[in-house]
């Protein structure tokens, strides 16, 4: 089961806003206005353990069955690097990011250059080319 942060804790994607104003309302609705939003709200979903918003936000032509995070690994920032389209009037965005985590003990980072795509003005997760670099 996630734990959902209060909506007054500080949003676990580090946007420096609070959950109930940054990633809370779309892991409620599962709609974002931009690509950036909904990979911000990725992230979280991550940080909290929450896979049915992961698998939701997920387009359905590259969607796994299933999903189950990782419950060793603890994901604790994330940095966008860079955007490209993605917004309210686009069908497609690219977000490139990095995500920092810790994993038995260790320091790690993940690089990813995502793809999303909107259908139906809703915006899903596409696929993305990952790189991790270790700190």
């Amino acid at each position: 089961m996630p734990h959902r942060p209060d909506p007054a804790d500080r949003c676990p994607c580090t946007s420096g806003d609070s959950f109930g104003a940054c990633c809370g309302p779309v892991i409620a609705s599962g709609v974002a206005p931009t690509a950036e939003r909904l990979m911000r709200s990725r992230f979280t979903a991550f940080a909290i353990g929450d896979a049915d918003h992961i698998l939701a936000s997920w387009h359905p032509s590259t969607r796994p069955a299933e999903l189950e995070p990782d419950p060793g690994i603890r994901w604790t920032r994330l940095d966008v690097l860079g955007t490209a389209a993605g917004g309210p009037f686009d069908s497609e965005g690219v977000v490139t990011f990095e995500a920092f985590y810790r994993h038995d003990g260790e320091r790690g980072s993940m690089r990813e250059r995502s793809r999303f795509r909107r259908d139906g003005g809703r915006w899903y997760y596409l696929d993305g080319a990952v790189g991790r670099l270790e700190t």
